[in-house]
């Protein structure tokens, strides 16, 4: 990857801003930073970043271009109180997502973003009658949870559903009831990698939440209509199946298993130019493949890349022989945590998500 560098005195003229702004700009992933080749001290930004920015702020001068790039990486378009990306740092409610992942559980970590106290995770909830047999892939896990979340279920307090609701997710992946077991012991065990629990329980609270996501804004969007829970959740992991999301995982896979034939997918986060502190969580807790290291180093040592939190699970998936898919479901059955936190957020505002949309005149595509 080559890119055009400049130096940070040029890149803050050229802005029109300090050197305090620009440092800004660089910690919320919009103008990406290297060293200098020539004296490690210093650091010099990408200028074709600075110059999007310029175009950026142009844009920004008319309201109405404005709005209209407001979804795409662009400005905050609603308030939360469940997560901040700052400073290249992750923050749940104010608690360092890394720091917190040392020790904390999935279960801890859901009544960190909701506020709830926990005791609903120590009741047993009340399991499906039957449950499909252990996910196969991306396709039967998003399959399973879709089925699983769509069966009745009998009105519960907010935090049982809660519990519940997780409860589910986990059960979509291993075809049993969790029980009162902490979920990344009853994924290890299911899966057959007791090794494993741990850095599972890390990498599941590490997924738990991401400020607004696409998954997440779909959860957004669908509780401000008043829907339930469970329907919030269905259309979050929808959103998070695709291929530009958690569906990451399964091009990243593609390419460490044939990295001559197959072309790697962008892992750089656009959040974290510095680079994604949940995948140096993770992987510095599994003893990768040799192969997989290898990769690492590679892409790290010829592009400046370092790996997104995608990766991370899949080496994480490979480490320990875990079933094909297992990366997704990690990331699914974590990311819950955070699409109902989002839901409870939203649904207490009482405000529908409608934003408007500016009609173009143009040229119909061709209809087959």
């Amino acid at each position: 990857m080559s890119v055009d560098l400049t130096s940070a005195e040029e890149a803050s003229t050229r802005l029109g801003i300090s050197r305090a702004s620009l440092y800004a700009y660089v910690s919320r992933g919009l103008i990406r930073s290297f060293s200098s080749p020539h004296d490690p001290r210093q650091r010099l930004y990408a200028l074709d970043d600075v110059e999007a920015l310029i175009e950026r702020k142009a844009r920004f001068r008319r309201p109405t271009a404005a709005a209209a790039t407001a979804l795409d990486w662009g400005l905050p378009v609603l308030e939360t109180r469940i997560t901040q990306i700052a400073d290249g740092r992750l923050t749940y409610r104010g608690q360092d997502a890394v720091a917190w992942a040392a020790t904390a559980t999935l279960e801890e970590t859901a009544c960190l973003l909701i506020g709830l106290d926990g005791e609903a995770f120590r009741t047993p909830s009340h399991p499906p009658e039957s449950l499909p047999a252990p996910a196969e892939g991306l396709h039967g896990y998003v399959a399973n949870a879709v089925r699983l979340l769509s069966e009745p279920r009998p009105k519960e307090t907010r935090p049982a559903e809660v519990a519940s609701i997780l409860r589910l997710m986990a059960a979509a992946a291993s075809g049993r009831d969790p029980g009162t077991e902490p979920l990344h012991r009853h994924l290890a065990g299911a899966w057959n990698a007791p090794q494993a629990g741990e850095p599972i329980r890390r990498a599941l609270v590490l997924c738990a939440d991401h400020e607004l996501s696409s998954s997440a804004f779909a959860v957004r969007v669908t509780a401000s209509t008043g829907a339930s829970l469970h329907n919030a959740v269905i259309a979050g992991l929808a959103a998070l199946s695709g291929p530009y999301h958690g569906g990451v995982t399964e091009r990243v896979r593609a390419f460490l298993e044939a990295p001559d034939r197959v072309s790697i997918p962008n892992v750089q986060h656009k959040l974290y130019p510095e680079g994604d502190p949940r995948a140096a969580a993770i992987l510095d807790h599994v003893p990768l493949l040799a192969s997989d290291a290898t990769v690492l180093q590679a892409l790290e040592s010829a592009a400046g890349e370092k790996p997104s939190i995608d990766m991370a699970l899949v080496m994480l998936e490979r480490a320990y022989g875990l079933p094909r898919g297992a990366a997704f479901t990690l990331f699914a059955v974590g990311r819950t945590a955070g699409w109902l936190a989002h839901a409870i957020e939203q649904r207490s505002q009482a405000q529908l998500i409608r934003p408007r949309a500016r009609y173009v005149v143009g040229e119909e595509p061709a209809r087959s």
